[in-house]
């Protein structure tokens, strides 16, 4: 993919403004498209128009509409195959292979999840509702795992029917219960059915995996940092943990409630416990987190099956992989991310003198995030004259005067925190370009906002766009195909945008567009 395209040239001189933030350059080209930010395919054509697959924005705003998630089918099989391969060759000979669990709550509809299992990795679920996508999919159940940290009664026993590979369970409480559903299955239960068989046969056990809190700190924001102790997930590492009259391997009241989990796990006879997994936050680029997770749990694999005699043939590493939102973000390559975690696991094992437990791991953001981008049609421009603090300095180091003032030009478009809440949840920063056309006229900082009745209802908070950019331009936002339409929401009762998938100049929907009807269905009337 070029970086620079027909139809457009640098960008004219043009000064930064006052009120970008410190990390946003002034662009030396604003037709210009970052590769690591968008799908392989994704390019300017000759008329300066951006096209993915061999269809271009106007193309699919005049089939499908806007707004519009518009993914690269072959980007999404291609970036799965990535981590698949350089982990299955980085893990070669220490276990075999990684198992790839693709992180479905990124986003997820039955086509994904085919594709999912076509490119030979497994699927990680987190719901009942998510079951149902891979069911009607067609995944086996071996290949799929549920997730969550208060799964109920019913979604513990659809697991069961469907043969799921692994329960990932979050806590003792739930650990007891998914027990119990399982035994249920078995010889008291008449006419056991899918689960369990004919009526007085043995149910098979339940497939267990627990999810521990190793304590390892992952550099990202709070609200997505998910191995800290004062969270929901998981069972503690951490010594005194356990309940109160649970002393451990070693006696007294220094046991973790992940060590409780172990003993109580080897204990039940409908319990078949896989091993263990944790996730130690999301959008991480440093390797080091990673690492210090997995040593951590490698050395309590080792004193567990010393002490319990659990086998626990299999360690989950999580995902978490950070993609590039902005041009100044760096994500590491499968490959690499992969020969990291093989060295730390393989002088790991071979001090603890232990043999290497299956590796599985759980992309979900690094697979998907940047095949996708989100095509808005511009409406309302606005420029509002912003003071400037006296006696500051701007991002620039220019010394602001008191009094100064700057523009920053609001460019509103036809959706908003309906399609992406990750701005308004997160403070996520997103980048966006000016997809219709090429443009050689100056930068303007500017802030695209959705038309929801909300003043945070930001899209991308500050970027530079052509000075020209006007009602019924297109503009595409890259690096939306994670958790933007799986957090969609019909706030001021707007219709959730449908997905396309692209691929050889073909285009479909793989989940439709809402319509008013959709909105009114459930509406009971007066």
């Amino acid at each position: 993919m070029p970086e620079t395209t027909a139809g457009g040239g640098a960008t004219p001189h043009a000064a930064p403004s006052p009120l970008a933030p410190a990390w946003l350059t002034l662009p030396a080209d604003l037709n210009a498209l970052e590769p690591k930010m968008w799908a392989h395919d994704a390019e300017r054509g000759p008329d300066g128009q951006l096209a993915v697959g061999g269809l271009t924005v106007a193309e699919l705003k005049a089939r499908f509409g806007t707004p519009l998630f518009v993914l690269s089918e072959p980007d999404f099989r291609a970036r799965a195959r990535a981590f698949k391969d350089a982990f299955d060759s980085a893990f070669a000979d220490i276990c075999g292979g990684v198992d790839v669990y693709y992180a479905g709550k990124s986003f997820l509809c039955s086509s994904v999840a085919a594709w999912v299992a076509q490119e030979g990795l497994r699927l990680d679920t987190a719901s009942g509702g998510e079951l149902a996508v891979a069911a009607k999919a067609g995944l086996p159940g071996e290949l799929i795992g549920l997730h969550g940290n208060n799964k109920s009664d019913s979604e513990i026993a659809r697991a069961l029917d469907m043969g799921v590979g692994r329960i990932i369970v979050d806590s003792l409480a739930e650990l007891e219960r998914v027990a119990r559903i399982a035994a249920d299955r078995g010889t008291d239960t008449p006419g056991a059915g899918a689960g369990g068989g004919e009526a007085g046969t043995e149910a098979p056990r339940a497939k267990v995996m627990l999810r521990l809190t190793p304590g390892v700190h992952a550099h990202t924001h709070e609200f997505i940092a998910t191995a800290h102790e004062d969270q929901k997930f998981g069972l503690s590492m951490a010594p005194g943990t356990a309940s109160a009259g649970f002393e451990g391997e070693h006696g007294g009241t220094a046991a973790s409630a992940a060590e409780e989990a172990v003993a109580a796990a080897v204990d039940h006879d409908s319990i078949e416990l896989l091993g263990v997994h944790c996730h130690i936050g999301s959008q991480i680029f440093e390797p080091e987190g990673f690492e210090l997770a997995a040593v951590k749990l490698l050395e309590f694999i080792a004193q567990m099956r010393s002490a319990y005699g659990a086998g626990l043939p299999e360690l989950d590493l999580g995902g978490g992989y950070g993609i590039a939102y902005l041009p100044g973000d760096a994500p590491r390559p499968p490959g690499e991310i992969a020969e990291a975690l093989a060295g730390v696991v393989r002088a790991t094992c071979g001090r603890l003198g232990i043999a290497p437990p299956r590796i599985s791991i759980e992309p979900g953001r690094a697979i998907v995030g940047s095949t996708t981008f989100t095509l808005y049609e511009a409406g309302t421009v606005k420029d509002v004259v912003v003071d400037l603090p006296g006696g500051s300095a701007d991002s620039g180091g220019a010394a602001a005067e008191t009094g100064a003032t700057a523009v920053r030009r609001y460019v509103s478009v036809d959706g908003g925190m309906s399609d992406n809440a990750r701005p308004v949840l997160y403070d996520a920063d997103y980048s966006v370009t000016l997809a219709g056309r090429a443009s050689d006229a100056p930068a303007q900082l500017s802030r695209v906002v959705g038309k929801h009745c909300e003043s945070g209802d930001i899209v991308v908070r500050d970027a530079y766009l052509p000075d020209d950019v006007g009602a019924g331009d297109l503009l595409a936002v890259p690096g939306t195909g994670a958790y933007c339409w799986a957090l969609s929401s019909n706030y001021n009762y707007l219709a959730r945008p449908g997905v396309v998938a692209v691929s050889g100049g073909t285009a479909r929907w793989i989940v439709r567009g809402e319509t008013e009807e959709d909105l009114l269905s459930r509406d009971m009337g007066v």
